[in-house]
């Protein structure tokens, strides 16, 4: 079902309708999901954000494209690409993946989570992680390529750190002009700003994507945004319950379960338990226990001989 308006758009309609008529968030995301024809917000966004499948991403690619998939870390981009380079290679075209974070031990063990055989792609797969990768290198190694070669750069931010390479302007420049003469896939993988917030959209989009240096978003002739907010199967929470002031885990015999049943592990001072403190027997001024101060530090303290 086609909405009305981009999820993020719904989603400060609700917030406006809630200030408005002074009701719940989540009552008036319901409405706003009513009116889109969904049961529900949770129904909507689930409908919304549900995955295409990566055949039908790779089929909507054509040859001296450059593409822009975009997800915060740990979201599923660089699997992403690599899904995209295993199509490719289904289809009998090359598998170029350029790195310069990863090794190709870390970028090969991807294969099995993506349910793919290496052994099965071993004649049409490259990987490269030199130092020197930037658009003129990438340029010289594919060179020969054949047309529909899929390659992959990891990641797009990096390939202008090194002050004697390109602007990134100018890179991504000679990448397009470069894919178009020789009809080859160049797909980048992009952080996204920390600024982003899927309290107001659910994935990313192109006001998104970090730019430490300038860089014209419209070079892109296609674009990918991610959001998992699951990790391994689990809510972030529940990977990390420490985070958590509610987690049910006892920290040991330093934990105090407190009414409110959330666990604090730090001890609250006397006067808070209940007991007065006990008073300090030694002299402010010279530290030592009254019996032993001298006399005349006990007469400034105006204590009894």
């Amino acid at each position: 079902m086609r909405l009305s308006a981009p999820v993020y758009h719904l989603k400060r309609k609700a917030r406006l309708l809630s200030r408005q008529q002074k009701i719940p968030l989540h009552a008036a995301l319901d409405r706003v999901a009513a009116g889109e024809g969904f049961a529900g917000w949770s129904l909507l966004v689930s409908k919304t954000s549900s995955a295409v499948p990566i055949g039908e991403l790779y089929s909507r690619l054509s040859p001296g494209d450059l593409v822009l998939i975009g997800a915060r870390r740990g979201h599923g981009k660089t699997l992403m690409s690599l899904r995209l380079a295993v199509e490719a290679m289904k289809a009998g075209n090359r598998g170029v993946f350029f790195t310069l974070e990863d090794t190709e031990k870390v970028v090969l063990d991807r294969f099995p989570v993506i349910g793919a055989d290496y052994a099965e792609f071993a004649d049409l797969f490259e990987f490269d992680n030199s130092d020197a990768i930037s658009a003129d290198y990438i340029v010289e190694r594919l060179a020969g390529a054949p047309r529909g070669t899929l390659a992959v750069v990891d990641f797009l931010q990096l390939l202008d750190q090194k002050r004697e390479k390109p602007e990134l302007m100018i890179q991504v420049r000679a990448l397009k002009a470069f894919a178009r003469a020789r009809g080859v896939i160049v797909v980048f993988v992009s952080q996204i700003d920390r600024s982003y917030d899927p309290a107001l959209k659910p994935v990313p989009d192109l006001s998104d994507v970090r730019l430490p240096n300038p860089l014209d978003l419209k070079l892109f002739d296609k674009m990918v945004f991610l959001n998992n907010v699951w990790l391994n199967s689990r809510p972030l929470a529940d990977e990390l319950p420490y985070l958590s002031r509610d987690c049910p885990m006892r920290a040991g015999r330093a934990a105090r379960k407190n009414p409110g049943g959330s666990i604090d592990i730090r001890r609250k001072p006397a006067r808070a338990r209940g007991r007065s403190p006990r008073p300090d027997p030694r002299c402010p001024r010279c530290r030592r226990r009254s019996a032993r101060c001298p006399a005349k530090c006990r007469a400034r303290r105006g204590l009894r001989r």
